[in-house]
């Protein structure tokens, strides 16, 4: 009886230690494997692989909850998708999906007590809960800023969506003031298109933008092409600068993908919104 009960102790023991080896080899798996997506150009491809890793993702998350991983690839994938293959065609689908992103980025700061007590609350706490995060928190501080911003701005006609903007806003100060450079100089990228959309009523400021804008590409040397398709679509727009407009959208045009070999896929992305962007030139200006 007692060999009966330790042979199944230990089997059950081993199974959990087996799972949870499968689990961190497949989470593995899946950071190398989003790497790759990256680099990809076939924008069918990319799409059809991302859907499906994203469910996979999902599934370790079930084992693995409050791994910060993983947690992180979900708020970069979800966001990523939303914006890449879903968001021209359907606003209120990707506004999902940008919600989920935003859930999982969430659950990362939510480790921290301080911010977990203050993300519920008004703004006024909300820089200093900031201020208790480290360097090393700008990932999680960046992707989800990005996919809240996101539900904010697909979602323009509610009220309490645009009331949470000045935390998304400082989320991104967060990020300038302790990586500038992190995702391709990214939270200049997302400021600039802030200031840019919004009137001066409202707190924009063009020429705050266009500064944002020109840092941006002087830190990815103008690789990233993403940033000239905000650029035109964001200031050029706002300030009727056509010459501006076009100038950024043939630079998209005519450089080649492999500017950037380990963003090919981003910039592949950037192309298409570059000719959607083009299409509606006679409309915008």
């Amino acid at each position: 009886m007692r060999i009966s009960c330790l042979a199944t102790i230990l089997a059950v023991t081993l199974s959990g230690c087996f799972q949870q080896i499968a689990v961190s080899s497949l989470g593995g798996i899946m950071e190398t494997g989003f790497d790759v997506l990256n680099a990809e150009q076939d924008l069918d491809l990319a799409e059809k692989s991302i859907a499906s890793d994203l469910k996979l993702l999902e599934t370790i998350l079930r084992k693995d909850p409050d791994n910060s991983r993983y947690l992180l690839l979900a708020s970069i994938g979800y966001s990523s998708y939303a914006l890449g293959f879903v968001e021209d065609d359907s606003v209120e689908r990707a506004r999902l999906f940008y919600e989920r992103a935003k859930q999982y980025g969430i659950r990362i700061l939510n480790s921290h007590e301080r911010f977990a007590q203050a993300s519920e609350r008004g703004i006024v706490e909300f820089p200093a809960a900031l201020a208790a995060l480290k360097k090393d928190d700008v990932p999680a501080v960046f992707w989800t800023a990005v996919a809240w911003g996101s539900c904010i701005r697909t979602d323009l006609g509610n009220p309490a969506a645009i009331a949470e903007l000045p935390k998304v806003e400082a989320m991104m100060q967060f990020v300038l003031g302790n990586d500038p450079s992190y995702f391709h100089g990214g939270a200049h990228f997302f400021l600039g298109t802030l200031d840019a959309s919004r009137s001066t009523m409202l707190g924009g400021d063009p020429q705050r933008a266009q500064r944002h804008f020109e840092e941006c590409l002087k830190i990815n040397g103008g690789k990233f092409l993403m940033t000239y398709v905000y650029y035109a679509g964001s200031y050029a727009v706002q300030t009727q600068n056509r010459e501006l407009f076009e100038r950024c959208l043939t630079t998209v045009d005519t450089s080649s993908i492999d500017i950037l070999p380990e963003s090919r896929l981003s910039n592949a992305i950037a192309k298409k919104k570059a000719r959607l962007l083009r299409a509606r030139m006679e409309q915008l200006f």
